[in-house]
């Protein structure tokens, strides 16, 4: 029987756990022994207790290096990699773009490695992918986050000593994360906006009861992955201008514009935050990339000039790492049981997610962009 080790994080801002006891169990019907590090769950709110109930071993960081899959959230340093059992298979997010260096250790290592962000946006890969679940929870954060730092309430309220008007929360980047951000800010009684560079996600928009935010751009569009496609530099101007009106009128702002392997755009400039109305929020969800705006810090709340509160998270997802592990978790049991037949986890490189999200494989970078 193969061993499966779930890594503990040492990151942190980390609270989640790559496996959970529902997961590891699971994992043991479909042919693992699997093991988790000493600790590793208790942030999420799982005890070692429940893995161990759950079949799963207890076990110190050390054991693994005698692993046959090991799978963590966070990326390992190079020195944990070094210490990996040659031929064994590594899964989390490993950032590869901005971490050649540590790609490059897994090689040397021997070490299969994998790259949680790396997963095609096909519909067979959409039960594996995990920037789409963790964004989700993103966005949803993000409102809760806005909602619980402003000094008003949300929803409309109507009451004998008057009525109070609704926020109003402008959502710039109508991906997963920015969908859910118009879900649950439309749940908690705001006023919506959003805008985003493809045309095409309109009526997504409206269907959740927003408005959709109209600037002409000229031509713009999606990759085949279904992100924004870069702006040019004139495009970026004629975006912020446009935008800048609506950020005047808005209580809340919410930026969600990531471009995976590349620096976040500057959407929102200093001049547009100092044309919002004080006591304001903006919370930049690219910060740790870059941000989308400016005077953004990673993990840190910066008060503008004028009052405005520049909000910059970079896990907000890890404020409920129990929902985020169950869904993390859910993504690593979708990938191994993918590839697993007649009770054998199998290193399909003709696979096209396979093919897609290993980055390293007997000795070599498989992906010439990392090297």
């Amino acid at each position: 029987m193969k061993t499966l080790f779930v890594s503990a994080e040492t990151d942190p801002r980390e609270t989640r756990v790559a496996v959970t006891p529902t997961d590891a169990k699971k994992l043991g019907k479909l042919g693992w022994a699997v093991k988790v590090c000493r600790g590793a769950g208790v942030k999420a709110g799982f005890s070692d207790a429940q893995y161990s109930e759950a079949g799963a071993e207890i076990a110190d960081s050390g054991e693994a290096g005698a692993a046959d899959f090991v799978v963590g959230v966070r990326k390992p340093s190079a020195d944990d990699v070094a210490k990996l059992k040659k031929g064994s298979f590594h899964l989390s997010l490993l950032d590869p773009f901005n971490e050649k260096a540590l790609i490059k250790a897994f090689a040397d290592a021997g070490v299969t490695a994998a790259s949680f962000e790396m997963i095609p946006r096909s519909t067979i890969a959409q039960k594996m992918d995990v920037l789409s679940s963790q964004s989700n929870l993103a966005g949803y954060c993000a409102v809760l986050k806005a909602a619980t730092s402003i000094n008003k309430i949300a929803p409309m309220m109507m009451t004998p000593a008057g009525t109070i008007s609704p926020l109003k929360f402008f959502i710039v980047g109508v991906g997963v994360a920015g969908l859910q951000a118009i879900a649950t800010a439309k749940r908690i009684g705001a006023r919506v906006e959003a805008f985003d560079t493809r045309p095409v996600v309109e009526e997504q928009v409206k269907s959740l009861g927003a408005k959709f935010v109209k600037i002409d751009l000229g031509e713009t569009g999606q990759t085949a992955q279904g992100y924004a496609k870069a702006l040019t530099p004139e495009q970026i101007e004629l975006q912020r201008k446009g935008m800048a009106k609506v950020c005047a009128q808005a209580d809340v702002v919410i930026t969600t514009a990531k471009l995976f392997g590349r620096k976040a755009p500057v959407i929102i400039t200093a001049e547009m935050v100092a044309g919002m109305k004080p006591s304001s929020v903006v919370v930049d969800m690219a910060v740790e990339s870059g941000g989308n705006v400016e005077g953004s810090k990673p993990d840190e709340t910066v008060i503008s000039p004028n009052g405005v509160m520049i909000i910059g998270n970079t896990c907000l997802e890890a404020s409920v790492p129990a929902t985020a592990s169950q869904m993390y978790g859910a993504n690593v049991y979708n990938f191994i049981e993918h590839f697993t037949s007649d009770g054998e986890f199998r290193v399909n490189m003709e696979d096209p997610i396979m093919k897609s999200c290993v980055v390293a494989r007997d000795g070599k970078i498989t992906d010439e962009r990392f090297m």
